[in-house]
């Protein structure tokens, strides 16, 4: 236990630097007394790591300290061929670039190490893109991602759903994120942050105007609160349904998960059916949501909603009605 810890205070220590106690400690969840004696530790198996005092003190390892990449246990080997990495790093343009890489690591790997990840290869495929949905054709891609690794500003002319539907950008890139084979671009405009559907950036030229990235920003935590600020956005108001019991079993298949959640709490009535309530967009797209339950639900509220979906259902009767006759 105590071996792996070193090594991974090691590899924090060559990521970046310098780190205090107390960036390590949290990074490897212990407490920085802990983080005090490894540090001892590793100094005395003669690695040249050491600590400077002040503002912007902590510990370092001596320029051009490099450790070579060994200590890989089993599982780790396995890991990092289930990373997935190839197939994002096509859509960035760097596709041969991480096919190289993986060749050189896999190289560098033990023997034993090297079967057990090549049997991962070839049992395991990561496909991020959604059912029945083919890649977004993204042809900035390659500029955006260039922008976020160099620290530069890009100008992007965008399409988007509201007035003006084409606008032009100037924006501080600081990450890319692949969500369901859709890519998108968090970006700080104006001092705040930003999202971006990278398909649907028409032009984006890479500005020589390198900016500071904000220090506290976190692309992982940033996207988590992104997704739950945008559920909320989007569902302005609640419905009342009743679902069949099979309507019950198949809404994890039917609807997105915020209503298959929010149904699990329903409450069977007399006749078996199951009356939720569940939070919706706006009635034209709700419509068009529930719509897909067909026979296996009922709105019950808000009336607009019911009327809505009553006059749809009219309608769809009536074209078929009409082709019969």
């Amino acid at each position: 236990m105590r071996a792996s810890r070193l090594v991974s205070l090691l590899m924090l220590l060559q990521a970046r630097q310098p780190r205090t106690a107390d960036e390590l400690a949290a990074e490897l969840e212990v407490s920085p007394r802990t983080v005090y004696r490894d540090i001892e530790a590793l100094s005395a198996a003669g690695i040249p790591v050491y600590g400077e005092s002040g503002h912007d003190g902590g510990y370092r390892l001596v320029d051009g300290y490099r450790t070579q990449l060994t200590g890989l246990t089993r599982q780790e080997a396995e890991a990092l061929f289930l990373a997935g990495l190839p197939a994002a790093a096509s859509g960035l343009g760097l596709g041969p670039v991480a096919a190289n890489a993986e060749r050189k690591l896999l190289a560098a790997l033990p023997a034993e190490l090297r079967t057990h990840a090549d049997r991962v290869r070839e049992r395991f495929h990561l496909d991020a893109a959604s059912w029945y949905h083919g890649p977004e054709a993204t042809p900035q891609l390659p500029t955006v991602s260039d922008a976020v690794w160099q620290q530069r500003r890009v100008r992007i002319r965008y399409r988007r759903w509201a007035a003006p539907h084409e606008a032009s950008r100037t924006v501080e890139p600081h990450g890319v994120v692949l969500k369901a084979g859709q890519w998108y671009l968090v970006a700080r405009r104006s001092g705040e942050f930003r999202t971006y559907r990278v398909a649907r950036i028409v032009e984006a030229v890479l500005l020589d105007e390198p900016f500071e990235r904000a220090e506290s920003f976190e692309l992982g935590r940033y996207w988590s609160d992104y997704l739950e600020d945008f559920d909320a956005r989007r569902h302005r108001g609640e419905a009342v349904l009743r679902l069949s019991p099979e309507g019950v079993r198949l809404l994890p298949q039917l609807a997105e998960p915020a209503i298959a959640r929010a149904a699990a709490s329903g409450v069977v009535e007399a006749d078996g059916w199951t009356r939720v309530v569940v939070p919706i967009e706006q009635p034209e797209q709700a419509v068009h949501d529930l719509l897909r339950l067909g026979p296996l639900a009922e709105v019950v509220a808000p009336q607009e909603l019911r009327d809505r979906l009553a006059e749809a259902l009219t309608s769809m009767l009536r074209r078929y009605a009409e082709v019969s006759g």
